[in-house]
């Protein structure tokens, strides 16, 4: 078995034969009947099911001599073809075998054989009298090659002869003739058919068995999958997607899987197989072969009757079915009973019908002429009219593809809204979108159907995806339909701008938003709403009083509405974008805010303006209040399973962590993170630094410019200014560790002109002490000191705790640039002070070092020394280990002794395996990948693979398989007394 390992995902697979799955307990039955000679077996099942398989893992461990006819499907089968056929490749035992002058009846059948036969018998007038002497010279036959099994598959096709010599050998079983083994489909014998009598009077002492095989379990399918992929997992989507798709239909499942290894739809990702982009599965062509031949042999009554039935694709009554097939009610009775006997359709308690299995269904539905479908669609649009209550999806969808706009117009609304009420708004967007991508309707339905569309895509609570990308192109495209009026486009902004939000193009939202409230005075509610939104201060060239004035217009319409939820939502967002303006007065209408709501719709708002406050929170350095908030905001998310909030949320909680110290798998949350909702660029570009902070703070300088560089390129991009501010900082530190202080000040020229023109010095925390840090470098003290008196004047009146400390580490720079060592180290002891009571103890441990590094320059070596000892410490066992470095290269030069600190591994352990190692190691044995091992221990792939190499090496060995062997060799798992 292929054991890909995490560099294997994306790639596709390599189709095998599939294992014998599902069928442990018939294989038994049939070896234990066969083992109780003489017998007869009927194995029977529709198309697929698996009847060939079953003997044929019989006949693969031959405990008797069998002999194997098949009947083909013809339409006028040749008399006694499969058991001649059987016989074929004998010749050369022929002579041998010892033949009675009877086998003379046998040249006619076998004229190859006239050498070795005896002469031909003399012709008989009765004809009953001539096939009997010819059957027992086939039983002679039979019993000279000492033929034990005689197996016919196919039954079910087999010309009457052949079926009459069945039943003559079944007669003379008593005298030790071989046991039968019969296969059939059967919904395809007839009433009349010889093949029913094989059970029936049979002879004393005749052991007897029927296995009727029905389709696979579940479990069976996704097993069955699995050994056609490499024996690697699928996934639970998978599964079940071919199971329903199959019916649990051996042959369908693995024709299924051929097809779509064809076209490259699976592809193996996070330790087990997936659909890569598929929504409905092909018929395969053996599976349409099949059913078109079944249906074929059918009444044109019956076959119009399952177009009918596959066009409406759903269970259907009789009555339904009459109307879209056209047929009276009594001939579409007659034929739905045709088709159940054949084993086409399936009915249920209430009398409802539906193909037994979808691939069925489809390859029908495909053999209905492209002329015709939209016939059968109007028909079966006309029938589900009937209905009450009408489902208005379907309907939709039929007159859809029957080409009745109005019709479909009206069902796809009347769907959505039903959707929308049920909470499945992501079925409301498809139905909309679908008729304003698809329909030429008029501007004024048009303009209504694409307001609902965006007002419905803002209340999904799926992560960005292709349909949230879908709906803002379409909305766009309505905005271009000539002759809408000011009001209609203003209604389909509004939504479009607060999707564009949400994708994380803030420059173009905007630019959506405030042409829309210009022509939204008709609705005070979407008019407040849309104000809000211009008062987030996250993008365009507005200072803060263009936003200040955009909240004051919103609060002004807000006090005239009366519902109590508009209200709270328009107040809490209200909040919070003067939370990111800076203003105090925010905490005023936070306090108050409720944690819960009495309905879903409420308690994902709440949840939303809880989260908002928490970012927030963040900038401002309120950290106790950030956790607060953040807590409420995912307990609510999660109550209402809203995967897109829940992200956002988890997000924020990591940048806490960060902030507070909290180190500990914040690599592996990124990542999760990341895997979880990538094409959401706020959520991507926040992974995105966060993994460069932990990288720059690790020493890996490579990889945090690379990441901070795309974070800053992309966040302009999208106009996203205050993302901008923390890259912009972080490259800056980074050049200026180099010397080179002209770029870093380049770095930051945009974002400072953002922060100036806006007037929102809370943005600043990182980015102007990296401002002051380079202008001094560069020799512009002067620069400096105006850009820290700016800082100072911007925050005044702010409780701001984390740009308050940012502007205390800036006046101690200035005091250390200016030689004032003594003054300086106090201020830098200050500042220190100020980021821990945050608190932010890397800020803090950084500024330390800074005042470490004044005391050493004021002439006090010992106490520098002894602070440099303990930051070196404390950043190491913080994981900041290029700065612990750093650090201790300024010990080393100064003298001192760098304390000898463990850098990874488990003590004490030696050429042992540490427990974390064995943890991995017996994964490793029960053949999980790396990365299934990092899902099963939480551990990111980089600790697996370094731990599973630490393993390789302490035995001694270069491979998985080999440390797989060497580790049960050396009793590693041995259970403990």
């Amino acid at each position: 078995m292929l054991d890909p390992s995490p560099e294997d995902d994306g790639t596709s697979p390599i189709v095998s034969t599939p294992r014998f799955v599902g069928r442990d307990r018939e294989l038994a039955a049939l070896r234990g009947a066969l083992a109780r000679p003489p017998a007869i077996v009927l194995v029977e099942g529709e198309a697929g099911i698996g009847k060939s398989r079953l003997l044929r893992e019989w006949l693969a461990a031959p405990e008797q001599t069998s002999l194997v006819s098949v009947c083909p499907p013809l339409r006028e089968s040749l008399t006694l073809g499969p058991i001649v056929d059987a016989f074929h490749g004998i010749e050369p035992s022929v002579p041998r075998l010892g033949l009675t002058e009877l086998a003379g009846a046998l040249r006619p059948l076998f004229p190859e054989w006239s050498s070795h036969l005896p002469p031909a018998l003399p012709p008989m007038d009765d004809a009953k009298a001539a096939r009997h002497r010819l059957f027992r010279a086939l039983d002679e036959l039979l019993r000279a090659l000492r033929v034990d099994v005689l197996v016919l598959e196919d039954a079910h096709w087999a010309d009457e002869v052949t079926l009459e010599f069945l039943l003559f050998v079944i007669s003379r079983q008593q005298s030790d003739g071989p046991s039968l083994v019969v296969s059939y489909r059967p919904e395809e014998v007839d009433d009349g058919s010889l093949l029913l009598r094989l059970t029936s009077r049979l002879p004393a002492g005749v052991t007897q068995l029927r296995i009727a095989l029905a389709p696979v379990r579940p479990g069976d399918t996704a097993a069955l999958v699995s050994s056609m992929l490499d024996g690697n997992p699928i996934s639970q989507e998978f599964t079940t997607f071919m199971h329903e798709r199959t019916g649990g239909v051996p042959l369908a499942v693995e024709e299924s899987v051929r097809l779509m290894c064809d076209r490259a739809d699976l592809v193996f990702r996070g330790g087990q197989w997936v659909r890569l982009k598929l929504r409905e599965l092909q018929v395969p062509p053996t599976v349409r072969d099949s059913t078109r031949e079944r249906v074929s042999r059918l009444s044109p009554a019956a076959q119009q009757a399952l177009r009918a039935a596959a066009t409406l694709a759903e269970r259907s009554s009789a009555a339904t079915i009459a109307v879209a097939a056209d047929l009276s009610p009594a001939a579409c009775r007659d034929a739905i009973a045709e088709a159940a006997a054949a084993g086409v359709l399936d009915g249920d308690d209430r009398g409802r019908w539906r193909f037994r299995h979808v691939l069925a269904a489809t390859a029908v539905y495909e053999a209905i002429p492209l002329t015709d479908r939209r016939q059968f669609h109007l028909l079966a649009g006309r029938a589900l009219e009937r209905l009450h209550p009408p489902p208005v999806a379907r309907l939709a969808h039929h007159f859809r593809e029957a080409g009745e706009t109005r019709s479909w117009a009206r069902y796809a609304e009347q769907g959505a809204e039903l959707a929308m009420t049920s909470g499945d708004h992501t079925k409301a967007v498809d139905l909309l979108v679908d008729l304003l991508a698809r329909a030429v309707l008029p501007p004024e339905d048009r303009a209504r159907v694409a307001r609902i569309a965006g007002v419905a895509a803002l209340s999904r609570r799926e992560p960005l995806d292709a349909v949230h990308h879908r709906v803002v192109r379409t909305l766009r495209s309505v905005l271009e339909t000539p002759g809408l009026s000011a009001r209609q486009q203003a209604e389909i902004r509004n939504p479009l701008g607060r999707l564009l939000i949400i994708g994380g193009e803030a420059q173009a939202a905007l630019h959506e938003l405030e042409q829309a409230v210009a022509n939204l005075d008709h609705d005070p509610v979407e008019a407040a709403r849309a104000m809000t939104y211009l008062g987030w201060a996250y993008a365009g060239p507005w200072p803060a009083s263009t936003h200040r004035r955009w909240l004051d217009r919103a609060a002004g319409l807000t006090a005239q509405i009366d519902s109590p939820a508009e209200r709270l939502n328009l107040a809490g967002n209200r909040a919070a974008a003067l939370l990111m303006l800076g203003e105090e007065e925010a905490w005023d209408v936070i306090a108050g805010l409720p944690v819960d709501g009495a309905t879903p719709a409420e308690r994902l708002d709440v949840g939303r303006i809880h989260a908002n406050v928490g970012t927030g929170a963040l900038m401002w350095g309120r950290y106790a209040d950030a956790e607060e908030h953040l807590t409420v905001a995912l307990r609510l998310a999660e109550a209402e399973q809203a995967s897109r909030l829940r992200h956002n949320v988890r997000l924020e909680q990591a940048n806490l962590a960060w902030n507070t110290g909290r180190w500990d798998g914040l690599a592996e949350t990124s990542a999760a993170l990341t895997d979880a909702d990538r094409d959401r660029p706020a959520i991507y570009l926040g992974c995105i630094r966060l993994t460069a902070r932990l990288a720059a703070a690790a020493g890996r300088r490579r990889a945090a410019e690379e990441q901070f560089r795309l974070v800053l390129e992309e966040s302009a991009r999208l106009g996203a200014a205050d993302d901008t501010m923390e890259a912009a900082a972080a490259l800056a530190r980074l050049w200026l560790a180099d010397g080179n202080s002209r770029r870093a000040l380049r770095v930051t020229n945009e974002p400072m002109d953002t922060v100036r023109r806006k007037g929102i010095w809370i943005w600043a925390t990182d980015l102007v002490p990296a401002r002051v840090e380079a202008l001094l470098a560069g020799g512009d003290p002067a620069a400096a000191a105006r850009l820290t008196d700016q800082f100072a004047r911007g925050l005044r009146g702010r409780t701001a705790p984390a740009p308050r400390a940012a502007l205390t580490l800036c006046r101690a720079l200035l005091l250390s640039a200016a030689g004032d060592h003594s003054r300086a180290a106090t201020a830098y002891d200050r500042a220190a002070r100020a980021w821990s009571a945050l608190p932010r103890p890397y800020e803090a441990l950084r500024a330390r070092e800074r005042q470490a590094e004044a005391l050493l320059a004021q002439g006090r070596p010992e106490q520098g020394r002894e602070l440099l000892t303990a930051q070196y410490e404390q950043m190491f066992r913080l994981g900041a280990r290029g700065d612990a470095d750093r650090v201790a290269q300024r010990l080393r030069e100064h003298g001192a002794e760098v304390p000898r600190l463990w850098r990874g591994g488990r003590r004490g352990y030696g050429d042992q395996l540490s427990p974390r190692e064995l943890d991995v190691v017996q994964l490793v044995v029960a053949g999980k990948t790396n990365r299934q091992i990092s899902r099963i221990l939480a551990k990111s792939p980089a600790t697996v693979d370094q731990q599973l190499r630490a393993a390789m090496r302490k035995l001694k060995v270069s491979s998985r398989t080999a440390l797989a062997v060497k580790a049960v060799e050396a009793g590693v798992f041995a259970e403990e007394d």
